[in-house]
């Protein structure tokens, strides 16, 4: 299911995605926000640098990338709901810091609203950084919590998750979009302020006051068992994620025989191209993952015995389609279809595809009469 806030929401009001996804994590209890202009998610930024102040909280415009991540780890090692904002080639300065912050069991919150790549690319929307997200989110042996809502609304709604998943399991969460819902604008409810979850934090280096012993916050473990039991006991809260954190919306999956799996904005027009699919007396259906990690394994598996095909819609060459290849395992075909600079794909052309998997399902049961 989708997440949904479970605080009393106002009314709708129209807002654009990053200002949106920026108001709800104030009053998800944001307390610290550093970050560096790029586009497209200078909104996000700017809308903190007026509203934090305001709300008692710091902001602060750090001279790089590197530093602003460095910032955020200072700031969660005190126990303080902290977030940064980027977009890709910011993502990939911010690296080695969420790595310390892993290697620390820091809880954090890192939006990335992606932009095309590689390189400088151009500032259309894309999602072309799954893989850094889901695999290269900095060295070392981890990997983060990664969410990618597909509405402003669910932008909103994910922001209070992220941090709630950041402070439970104490790691950082990274909440993946791109330009399209970064900068379009729809109604939005927001939550009332003042229903953060309170996570109690005492290893926070906050002071000690006599009371207790010192907390060392660190990722530098020089005895090799040391480390390795640092890292055992971090995969060991990975497979609690697995088990407990997978999240999915199902659209006409029930009876779907081409199974489309899209995230973000992909999501968006995959669903009108099932509609489309339905009309012309094709069963498609669309399994969006709302987590990317924990990969939404579960639901996929379910969808297996009566899917004759998967369809990997993405805004990228291929990426997301190879962890859908892996859950599936051979035992039905994946294919992919994905459109890159920037290009958004078109419902149309999302069932063009489907409708040649259609067709070539039908000649192979004609080949076989």
């Amino acid at each position: 299911m989708a997440p949904k806030t479970t605080e009393k929401a106002t009314e709708k009001v129209l807002m654009k995605g990053n200002e949106a996804l920026a108001e709800a994590a104030l009053r998800a209890g944001c307390e610290a926000y550093f970050g560096y202009p790029i586009t497209p998610q200078n909104e996000l930024a700017a809308y903190m640098s007026k509203r934090m102040p305001k709300e008692g909280g710091a902001y602060l415009q750090a001279e790089s990338e590197v530093a602003a991540i460095n910032m955020v780890y200072g700031a969660a090692a005190s126990g303080v709901r902290t977030m940064t904002s980027t977009s890709s080639p910011g993502m990939s300065l911010k690296s080695e810091g969420i790595s310390y912050l892993a290697g620390a069991d820091l809880p954090a919150v890192i939006v990335n609203v992606q932009r095309g790549g590689p390189g400088l690319g151009g500032i259309q929307p894309s999602q072309s950084d799954y893989w850094q997200a889901t695999r290269a989110a900095g060295h070392g042996d981890f990997h983060p919590i990664v969410l990618a809502p597909s509405t402003v609304q669910e932008m909103a709604d994910t922001i209070h998750i992220a941090f709630d998943l950041a402070d439970r399991y104490r790691t950082p969460v990274i909440v993946l979009v791109d330009g399209m819902l970064g900068q379009m604008m729809e109604p939005v409810a927001l939550p009332e302020p003042g229903g953060a979850t309170v996570v109690e934090k005492p290893w926070a280096a906050n002071g000690h006051q006599d009371k207790r012993p010192h907390n060392t916050i660190t990722s530098l473990f020089l005895v090799a068992d040391d480390l390795e039991a640092s890292n055992r006991a971090r995969f060991a809260r990975y497979e609690d994620i697995k088990r407990n954190e997978q999240r999915v919306e199902e659209y006409r999956t029930e009876d779907a025989e081409i199974v489309l799996v899209a995230f973000g904005a992909s999501a968006r027009t995959s669903r009108t191209a099932v509609d489309l699919a339905r009309e012309a007396g094709i069963k498609a259906g669309l399994l969006r993952p709302i987590t990317l990690v924990p990969f939404p394994v579960d639901a996929i598996e379910a969808r297996i015995p009566q899917a004759k095909a998967f369809l990997s819609v993405e805004m990228n060459m291929g990426q997301m389609v190879e962890d859908v290849r892996l859950v599936v395992n051979g035992r039905t075909p994946v294919e992919f279809f994905g459109r890159v600079g920037g290009i958004i794909p078109a419902p149309t052309e999302i069932l063009a595809a489907i409708e040649r998997i259609a067709g070539d399902d039908a000649c192979a049961k004609g080949g076989d009469a």
